[in-house]
């Protein structure tokens, strides 16, 4: 598809946000909280940092409530404003928008309107753009790297060959391959067939959620030309540039439709028309299903109110969870085969494992005392200490 360009106040704000999100997307993994990274995902080490904290994988519970966190935001956030992720946040939209559809544009003799190029690339342009797409893609798979290795390791892997870390250079080629796969070839095709959030739109979304939606009872019946009147005519004059500047390909005047990712150019397209034959904008805007029926707004439903407590109560459980993280962790466990045994003597024992771990990013020596009750002792040899590893698990029998 080659939608046209329509640069109204809506695409203006995405602009902003696309630009910064990209900024962003680049800086973290350069960002330092407390020495650390702000955030490094080291699956290799199996360490996760997260603005200081340590997250080992034992930390399952608040792993689990993390990602239930996420998914829990995803689906409030449709419900109160349909698809604002797709249109506005989507890496797939905010790459392909903003980044790589103004470079087909340069090339193709069509920047800053978009449409169909006015003539075939030759080979030479189309070389160029290839390499432009290139090394933007291995720009952003570095960086995406960075996130899982650290800015250290990836600046000294990018110096040395690739013989000397083989696994991260196909981890990086691979990602570059894909981004090119998607960016040059797949495009809107992975919002139409491979992303499965518009088909889950129906279940997060009710009719009182905000989406992209044409007026029909203001639109209809169209007109037959811009400039033709008629008794009972409705405002939209069927120009069809609410078509050519869809992403997707979608006429949104068919109603909501899941290959819509509300990214607001056919209602600046259509505010841009409006404005020239002289009707009221709106004719397409954010609104609701129930709204355009002319029922009134209800901010307050079970979907408003259930989600927001829901997430509320899982952000509470991760950091009550949070704050029993210590810089060391340890948790007895017992030990398998008999609770306790009685020794000759009135002597009674029990056989317990002591899982540790130690948290910090520095070498950490413990011993093990016992405090209560009085009387009772370790009965193996605790003189020496127990030598641990930053970040290191070790379980003591």
């Amino acid at each position: 598809l080659y939608p046209r360009l329509s640069t109204g106040k809506w695409w203006r704000r995405r602009r902003t946000l696309a630009y910064f999100l990209i900024v962003f997307f680049v800086l973290v993994p350069h960002l330092r909280f407390g020495g650390q990274p702000v955030v490094l995902l080291n699956i290799v080490e199996r360490k996760f940092i997260f603005f200081g904290h340590t997250f080992l994988p034992s930390d399952t519970m608040l792993l689990a409530l993390l990602m239930l966190s996420v998914f829990v935001s995803i689906v409030m956030a449709t419900a109160f404003a349909g698809r604002v992720w797709c249109g506005w946040a989507c890496p797939q939209t905010v790459y392909m928008e903003f980044l790589f559809r103004p470079i087909d544009r340069l090339f193709q003799g069509t920047a800053g309107k978009g449409g169909k190029p006015k003539q075939p690339l030759t080979g030479g342009k189309s070389a160029l753009r290839f390499l432009g797409y290139l090394l933007l893609c291995m720009a952003l798979a570095h960086t995406f790297l960075a996130y899982f290795v650290g800015t250290e390791s990836l600046a000294q892997w990018i110096r040395s060959s690739p013989l000397e870390h083989p696994t991260a250079f196909l981890v990086m080629g691979g990602t570059t391959f894909l981004m090119l796969f998607d960016f040059l070839f797949f495009r809107e095709q992975l919002c139409l067939i491979a992303c499965p959030y518009g088909r889950f739109q129906s279940v997060m979304l009710d009719r009182q959620s905000l989406i992209v939606a044409y007026d029909e009872n203001r639109g209809e019946p169209r007109k037959k030309g811009r400039h033709q009147q008629g008794d009972g005519a409705g405002d939209c004059v069927d120009c069809n540039q609410c078509v050519v500047v869809c992403p997707t390909g979608i006429d949104i005047r068919n109603g909501l439709q899941l290959e819509c990712v509300n990214c607001t150019q056919c209602i600046d397209a259509c505010d841009n028309v409006m404005d020239r034959v002289g009707q009221p904008r709106g004719l397409i805007r954010y609104s609701s299903q129930d709204a355009l029926a002319g029922k009134p707004p209800k901010l307050l439903r079970w979907r408003t109110v259930a989600y927001p407590l829901l997430l509320a109560v899982i952000a509470t459980g991760f950091l009550a969870v949070l704050s029993t993280k210590y810089a060391f962790d340890a948790r007895m466990i017992r030990g398998r085969g008999n609770p306790f045994n009685a020794l000759p003597g009135g002597i009674i024992t029990n056989n317990f494992r002591l899982r540790m771990v130690n948290r910090t990013d520095e070498d950490r020596a413990y011993r093990l005392q016992v405090v209560e009750p009085s009387g009772a002792s370790i009965n193996d040899d605790t003189s020496a200490a127990i030598e641990m590893a930053a970040n290191q698990e070790t379980v003591y029998d």
